[in-house]
């Protein structure tokens, strides 16, 4: 989302391919570390008020603040998003808010194809 929402053009682009594909049933899906970031614009700022689904994992504590404040989380929610481990978060989605741990297997195929860990990557290409 940082590489799209950097320049004017493209940026202008993504929030009117993400109001169209919403319009047309579709779920348009975005990922970024640092929410802060994204939110220094009042037009991108729609496209996070428009998103009915947030998956959050460990978050910064500017950018805990401000997912507490634009989300309505409670300090007690933002504790499963502060210092937390892999695989732990909250799930927003409408108006719920549900913590979560995921063990995913790590001795599986699915797991292999899905890893973002460079090392595993490194890893698995010598294998």
């Amino acid at each position: 989302m940082h590489l799209l929402l950097k320049e004017d053009q493209t940026a202008a682009y993504t929030i009117e391919i993400w109001k169209r594909f919403r319009k047309w049933g579709g779920i348009p899906t975005g990922i970024t570390q640092n929410i802060k970031d994204l939110l220094a614009s009042r037009e991108i700022e729609n496209i996070f008020e428009n998103s009915d689904f947030v998956y959050m994992l460990n978050q910064a504590s500017g950018d805990r603040q401000i997912l507490a404040r634009q989300l309505g989380i409670s300090p007690h929610q933002l504790s499963y998003v502060t210092h937390s481990g892999e695989g732990e978060g909250l799930l927003f989605y409408g108006n719920i808010i549900l913590p979560f741990i995921d063990r995913f297997p790590k001795d599986t195929e699915l797991y292999r194809i899905m890893t973002t860990k460079l090392q595993e990557l490194k890893e698995g290409k010598q294998s």
